[in-house]
Formats: structure tokens, sequence, C-alpha cells
């Protein structure tokens, strides 16, 4: 939910509570914290591909990055920031938002990129042929395209600024026939736009209760973050040959999110509070064979970002990036363009593109070959010198051990663990021996898989 480890204090405090709705009061807190915030804007910042470009100056990059989080922070309705996002003019300093058609100004990719981020619909295919596996014709396409014809640009005595602007003129064509399309919703009517601003028009009906697609394809999003998997999976092409494996529940999600005027707190507490997200993953007779019907919990490898934080985070270090100050969470980055190796290899979204599938969940060989012979956990291991501060501290073999425990997987070791543990110790003859073997333990805890997956 937040991208963090929970501290041991933390960790005791939710076992001690005795309150039957300690689970919702732990969410509830949870909604509250500025990394839910933080999170969740770095996942919005991939979908509307958030980084600088020979197109978007580093500053307007980050005036982009810092309206969309003041929209997460203060919880404002998904559809209202969404509507402002899509029917945005004015320069891209003073109007951040308007950077979306700055990032892309193809207007046929525009229209693909609006589809597919706001309604989990790839309608690529409609723009040369009627689409196989689907409803969507080359009219629909070219009829959607219509309200993008109409953006226009021009520079501003800063050469970094651009404004963005209704033109008042231009229109798509049929590529068959060359006949003019009059805007059209995808699958819905075809709007009086007469003397509008076609865009405006667009992102009033886009995040609305009259577009069917827009709240369950926001829900599915997140339900697919905490899940692994959508819904409807892959999240963003919905189609009628890919239905949802649970349509009720599809139903449900969508409806509810409108009902409560597209908050999004609400949306990610009821998915967090739900009983089918408290599932194990162990699996039983009647489960293990499942893939698609969310009847057992998910085992998850942590995002790049995440893992990385997770790391920093449990040995007392820092990471330094591009326009951040020291200590901030790799959450935080504000440009998609800048990165790591560790970021790289984990699979971070570069945001050259919409699509969900930039995000390299699956684990690969070089990702183990990282971690195992890579500097970032070793010199992490080092530089924190955590180890040394709790010798110092007076703590003992065992003491340290079970702090590594919790730091890194929020509960102590075995009975059985301990005891393999501490037997490494036996042949250190020498302080230093002992911190050596005492960092190498720590090295193998960070290594596990119960620290690398979510489960």
């Amino acid at each position: 939910m937040m991208g963090t480890l929970p501290s041991a204090e933390e960790y005791a405090r939710f076992m001690a509570s005795n309150s039957p709705n300690k689970r919702e009061e732990l969410v509830d807190e949870l909604l509250g914290r500025k990394e839910f915030a933080e999170l969740w804007v770095l996942k919005w910042a991939e979908l509307l591909q958030i980084r600088s470009s020979n197109q978007v100056s580093y500053k307007a990059t980050l005036l982009y990055y810092n309206w969309l989080q003041d929209k997460i922070a203060r919880n404002v309705p998904v559809n209202e920031w969404v509507q402002e996002l899509l029917g945005a003019s004015g320069g891209t300093f003073k109007n951040p938002a308007t950077n979306y058609y700055q990032n892309e100004t193809d207007i046929l990719k525009v229209t693909e990129n609006v589809a597919q981020v706001f309604m989990g619909m790839r309608i690529q295919c409609a723009q040369c042929h009627n689409h196989p596996f689907d409803r969507w014709t080359m009219d629909d396409y070219y009829g959607f395209m219509s309200f993008f014809t109409q953006i226009g640009r021009k520079g501003t005595d800063d050469p970094r600024e651009t404004i963005v602007f209704n033109s008042g003129g231009g229109d798509a064509r049929h590529p068959v026939g060359n006949r003019v399309m009059a805007p059209k919703f995808l699958g819905g009517a075809s709007p009086d736009t007469t003397g509008k601003d076609r865009r405006a028009v667009m992102a009033n009906w886009m995040a609305s209760p009259e577009n069917p697609y827009f709240a369950t394809n926001v829900s599915n999003i997140v339900w697919a973050h905490f899940f692994g998997q959508g819904i409807v999976e892959p999240v963003d092409d919905v189609r009628i040959s890919n239905p949802p494996s649970n349509p009720e529940l599809w139903e449900e999600l969508g409806k509810r999110f409108t009902d409560s005027n597209y908050n999004f707190k609400k949306l990610v507490r009821d998915i967090c509070a739900s009983r089918t997200y408290q599932l194990t993953p162990k699996s039983n007779e009647t489960n293990a064979e499942d893939t698609r019907n969310f009847a057992k919990g998910s085992i998850r490898r942590l995002r790049a970002e995440v893992l990385l934080d997770a790391i920093t985070q449990v040995t007392q270090t820092k990471n330094k990036f591009r326009g951040l100050p020291d200590g901030a969470r790799a959450v935080e980055i504000v440009d998609g363009r800048t990165t790591t190796y560790f970021l790289t290899t984990f699979g971070r979204a570069s945001r050259d593109t919409v699509c969900a599938c930039e995000v390299k969940m699956e684990p690969n060989l070089s990702q183990a070959l990282h971690l195992l012979n890579g500097d970032t956990v070793n010199s992490k291991i080092q530089a924190g010198g955590l180890v040394n501060a709790m010798t110092k501290e007076g703590k003992t073999p065992e003491q340290i051990i079970e702090e590594f425990y919790w730091r890194s997987l929020s509960r102590p070791p075995t009975q059985t663990e301990q005891t393999k543990l501490v037997a490494y110790l036996a042949d250190a003859k020498t302080p230093a021996e002992k911190t050596t073997i005492l960092n190498d333990l720590f090295w193998a805890v960070l290594n596990s898989k119960e620290f690398i997956f979510n489960h």
C-alpha cells in the first residue's frame, strides 16, 4: 500500500491491539501517510509518461509531477483531476497538466494513449482496419481522434515552455474516402462540439458515469497492483475476446468507485479491507490450480523502486537521485529518464509508452546475480554500519540476528534459524571476524525470497 516495511514497533502495536477492527483501522492510518501518496504518484506518473525529453524540459517535468502529487496527496476525486488533465490549456509551466499533450504530440498516439490509459482499451488496430478481436472500427478510431485534432501549440519567451491551446480548427479524415469524421465518444454518442473545446467535451465525458469503462478501468488498475494481476489481464487490454475473469466483481468495483464520487482512497480501502486480499498464498485441494479467480493470495516480487527502498530502509542508508535531496525514496523519482543500474535490472518503467508491460515484475537471472554479486546490497550493508552500531550498544550476536529479522521480515527468527545462524559465529576468533560473519548473515537475509517477494 505504501511501499515501505513496517517497523518492529508498528508490528508490535498492531499485534497487541485488541480492537476487532484493527485491520481496517490500520488501513485508514496508512491511507493518511505521505508514503501512500508517493507510491501512487509513481504509478500514475508511469501511466501519464512523466519524463523529460527534447520536447519537455526537466523544469516542466518537475512541475507536472508536483501537480499530480498534489492531486493524489489531497485525494482530489479522480474524475476531477482527469477532466482537468485531458481538457488542459495554457503554458506548461503555469498549468502543468498541459504537459500531457506535450509529452506526446502525435495525434494518433495521443488518441491511442487516452483510450488505453483511461479506458483500458488498445484501439491501435482500428487505425488501419476494423479490430479483428473487438468491436472497434476505423469509424470509431477516427471519430475519437477528432477530439484531439484541434490541439494548438506555440512557444513563449522561455524556450523551455510551450503553450497548449484550442486552435478551433482541424478535423480527422477517414483514410478510406477522405471523409471528415465528426467527434464521437468511444463506444458512445456523437456530441455537439460546435464552438467548444473538443478536448474539454471529451474530458467531461471520459471521467463520468456516462462512460462505463472509466471507473472499472481505474478499479482494475488498483486491483492488479495489490493482486499481481487484473480482473481483466492485461489491465490495458479490455476487449470482447478478453473478458473479466469475474464480471460481477468487475462491475461492483466500478459501481462502488463511481458511487464514492471517484474517491481513490475509498477504492484502495475497499480492496485492502476485503477478505480476498487477506487470503494466504498457501494452496489447498480446491484452489491449487487457480490462477484467475483470486481464490488464494499471490506471491509477487517487489517492484524495482520498492525493493531498492526496502534495502535502503533496513540498512539505514540513503540514496541520491537527480533533483531530489539525499535520502529521498526511489518511488519519489520525478523523471522517467532517471534511473540506476539496480532499478533498470529490476524492471523500472522508462515511461516511454503507456503500456502496463513497461514495469517488469518477473524475476530473472540478472536480478539474482546482482543481488548476490552486485554492489547494491553489499555496499549498503557496509555503509549503514548496522552491525558495528549494535555491537557498540552491547547487543549479543543473537540479538543482532533477531534485529536483522525484525527489520527485514517483520518477524523474529525461528528457533531453528537462530540456532543455525549463531553456529556460524563459532569459528570467529576476533571481533572483526565476528562483524564480517554477521554482515554476511545480514546479506543472506536480504537475499532471501521472503524479503524479495510480497506474500
